[in-house]
């Protein structure tokens, strides 16, 4: 099954005990035929925007994890990312698409369901040995969180997680993120 093939399913919260992460799941929108016909677009924007709900994203996704530094992809886990990382104390580095960093470390390219993509490290941000939760909004097939976890370890840092607002289940993209600990907050 395909991203443009997943079907409508109401999203839940994976720890039935956060209080304000099941209030945040209503402020999700789910937006029918987008990007085409058959697709259930799950928008987490008014969850981002709402403080409360951006709080409880926040604090849920690093939660019991050792970390020193949080990654963010491109371009949402920018904004959770950076706010993970002043909640809890630590740097943020953005795993960004190609022709947007100066001066790249390392560069991972991998395949989608619809073509190819690529991620790249900034020089001089990630050190070797340091623990490393990555942040991203949604995993849908697993590709680029499976190419952040990589260009992790090919900078000789540990994945101390990879975590993630929301998770497309049907899609099985956990399946792709072998040996590395996932946290999803919401799953539908």
């Amino acid at each position: 099954m395909t991203a443009v093939e997943e079907t409508a399913s109401s999203v839940q919260v994976t720890d039935a005990t956060d209080d304000a992460l099941r209030q945040a799941v209503g402020l999700i929108r789910e937006v029918p035929d987008f990007p085409e016909p058959g697709v259930l677009f799950r928008d987490i924007s008014p969850l981002l925007a709402d403080g409360a709900g951006l709080n409880a994203v926040v604090s849920a996704l690093g939660r019991d994890i050792e970390f020193d530094v949080v990654a963010g992809v491109e371009a949402r886990g920018f904004l959770v990312g950076a706010a993970v990382a002043q909640e809890f104390g630590t740097g943020v580095i953005g795993l960004r698409k190609p022709g947007k960093l100066p001066v790249v470390a390392d560069r991972v390219d991998y395949t989608l369901e619809y073509g190819r993509a690529t991620l790249e490290l900034p020089a001089d941000t990630l050190r070797a040995g340091q623990r490393v939760l990555i942040v991203d909004d949604v995993l849908a097939t697993g590709g680029t969180l499976g190419a952040a976890c990589r260009l992790v370890r090919q900078a000789d840092a540990e994945v101390a997680a990879a975590a993630v607002v929301l998770e497309l289940t049907a899609l099985e993209g956990r399946d792709k993120i072998m040996g590395e600990t996932v946290r999803a907050l919401l799953q539908a």
